[in-house]
């Protein structure tokens, strides 16, 4: 078990909550890998031409990091104006700011993930059914698997550049780019596996 320690410390009363805030980096791979690969094949299975299939799972991508980019600068970044805004903010993703060395807060916890994907992944269903008469719904299977590729490719990410140096240009430019977020006082550099979105919105600099 995971205890709250000086680097890590406590964000619920309740030990069993307090248990699932916390998560290691490694746990992430261990259990969305097999899931990518299963859902790849389920869209094969359901008759996705393998030649569309690469096309899907690059599409998922670039949603992912389009969704990353606007959870980040919205939903994560929102304090309501109520007596449980900033609590709410706090558990949603204050605490990184507040504690960004933690390393066992880095990355979603699974109890969560899985949760917001399968209500990502029936919203998309029910999108694919809806267009069926236009469009082979098949094309959900490959795209969600991308899309989660890029889930997991940022969790990744995201730890790598707090706990590590990076070696190659690439990731000593996104490392940068994601610590002045941390330490700049106007919300800007919202991307954290992919800067492009923040030079498509003006979030740059």
């Amino acid at each position: 078990m995971m205890r709250a320690t000086p680097e890590s410390p406590r964000m619920f009363e309740s030990n069993f909550l307090d248990f699932f805030s916390r998560i290691a980096w490694w746990v992430v791979p261990m259990i969305y890998i097999p899931v990518i690969v299963g859902m790849v094949a389920m869209g094969a299975y359901f008759g996705a031409s393998p030649l569309l299939i690469p096309v899907q799972f690059a599409l998922g991508v670039v949603i992912w990091t389009l969704t990353e980019y606007w959870l980040h600068r919205t939903l994560f970044h929102w304090i309501p104006n109520d007596t449980w805004g900033a609590k709410m903010h706090f558990y949603i993703h204050g605490v990184h700011h507040d504690l960004p060395k933690d390393k066992y807060r880095l990355v979603m916890p699974p109890a969560a993930s899985i949760g917001l994907g399968v209500t990502f992944f029936l919203a998309y269903y029910g999108i694919a059914l809806a267009l069926s008469p236009v469009i082979d719904p098949t094309w959900v299977w490959a795209m969600f698997a991308g899309k989660m590729a890029g889930y997991l490719y940022y969790d990744m990410v995201h730890y790598y550049i707090h706990h590590n140096r990076p070696k190659l240009r690439y990731y000593k430019k996104l490392k940068a780019h994601h610590m002045n977020h941390h330490h700049n006082k106007e919300q800007r550099k919202f991307g954290v596996s992919a800067m492009v979105w923040d030079h498509v919105f003006g979030t740059y600099e």
